[in-house]
């Protein structure tokens, strides 16, 4: 076979597609980190948007609303209303109901109680008579059990499984119960009125382990406040029979409500101002804030607490002013208003406070999401699943309403 002769020409052409090669290299690099510059620049250009379409829609300012559902609904002037299963929970000295958003009532229990009360949480909600002995438990579907308690019952909480904790009083005891949702005692323990006093409130966590209870004594002339912690989980065996793993004490001081707002953080509201504690095994003090004046409402929810006074000097048309909180007891906005109120609903998000037949929606930033009198006298209105979408119970009808822009 004849040798092919290398000559300059075939030496300039090899080196040639050498060069080539290296150069589709250099470009296949160019492009792949085109490539990707480019796919950075569209991801960051869509973070860019959604935050910028957030900011818009968490700063406006609706006018009008237009109504999704609509259904008839029997006026009761002592019914009460809680959010529940992402609806609405509706209670009477003569049952308990459960709507929808579309206004249907998916369930009624026929319940006779003297003073209702109750307590949701999740799909969970237990309903009871105060000063009796009767306990109803709830979810979504229906009624799941009827508890008769041994003594009169003063307070009452539900965990997010339907396991309740009640307050009974004795005639010299109180004992502190707790059940599961089919009403089986999974504990009890005695509390002595001339020890701890007379309890005012309690609270459960979600998980079900920890109690948080207010106790009102008094002491000769002057009286006092005790909240007790109590831990039923693996801590809480250490510490004895009562479970107690802390406790303080409120001087001329009265604390009518405390609340599990998270499943370990609690806060203790009192008639001069509100304590914020963590609670994981043991409790210890996170935050204290002083109202400065007397208030008429509280507020509470697993991103803030707040209350409402009287508005001194903030604003010269406002009656009132709405303060809020974080956790931790910063500040986060204070807001004045002028509606006469009757009713709060603290969303995460936001602050329902209806009157008659007006409405004010105000953001946890603390801007007006929305103001309007409706032609209707409002007896509920919470949050739906829907965004910017509301349920609102008027005395002869339940609509579910999406807000807009613009009036028509």
């Amino acid at each position: 076979m004849a040798k092919k002769r290398v000559t300059e020409d075939n030496i300039i052409e090899m080196g040639g597609s050498a060069e080539l090669e290296e150069m589709n290299e250099a470009s296949r690099a160019r492009y792949s980190q085109v490539r990707t510059g480019f796919i950075v620049l569209i991801f960051l250009a869509i973070i860019i948007a959604g935050v910028v379409l957030y900011v818009h829609f968490s700063m406006e300012e609706f006018k009008g609303y237009k109504v999704l559902y609509s259904a008839e609904t029997v006026f009761e002037a002592n019914a009460d209303y809680l959010e529940f299963g992402g609806n609405l929970l509706k209670y009477t000295p003569d049952g308990v109901s459960y709507i929808d958003k579309s206004g249907n009532v998916v369930w009624t229990a026929g319940v006779d109680f003297s003073v209702p009360i109750a307590a949701c949480r999740g799909d969970y909600a237990v309903v009871a008579d105060r000063g009796g002995n009767k306990v109803c438990v709830f979810n979504t579907e229906g009624m799941i059990s009827e508890n008769s308690m041994p003594y009169s019952i003063c307070s009452i909480d539900v965990g997010v499984q339907g396991a309740f904790t009640v307050i009974l009083e004795g005639d010299d005891t109180n004992y502190i119960n707790m059940y599961d949702a089919n009403g089986g005692e999974v504990y009890t323990f005695r509390t002595s009125i001339d020890k701890s006093g007379y309890p005012l409130d309690i609270t459960i966590s979600e998980d079900g382990v920890k109690l948080f209870t207010s106790y009102f004594k008094l002491d000769g002339v002057n009286f006092k406040n005790n909240v007790a912690a109590y831990n039923f989980g693996e801590v809480g065996q250490n510490s004895g029979a009562d479970r107690i793993v802390g406790g303080y004490t409120f001087e001329d001081e009265m604390v009518t409500r405390v609340r599990f707002v998270t499943n370990d953080v609690v806060v203790a509201f009192s008639d001069l101002g509100f304590v914020l504690y963590d609670f994981r095994e043991k409790p210890s003090e996170r935050a204290r804030v002083e109202y400065g004046s007397e208030i008429y409402s509280i507020l509470y929810n697993k991103n803030y607490v707040g209350f409402i006074k009287k508005n001194e000097g903030e604003s010269d048309n406002a009656g009132y002013v709405l303060k809020c909180y974080d956790l931790y007891g910063k500040e986060l906005f204070s807001y004045p208003f002028d509606i006469e109120y009757d009713n709060i609903y603290a969303a995460n998000d936001e602050i329902i406070i209806t009157g008659g037949n007006q409405c004010l929606i105000v953001s946890k930033k603390g801007r007006t999401k929305f103001t309007y009198a409706f032609p209707d006298m409002i007896k509920s209105m919470i949050p739906s699943s829907g965004s910017n979408e509301y349920i609102v119970t008027f005395e002869g009808k339940t609509e579910t309403i999406k807000l807009k822009a613009e009036d028509d």
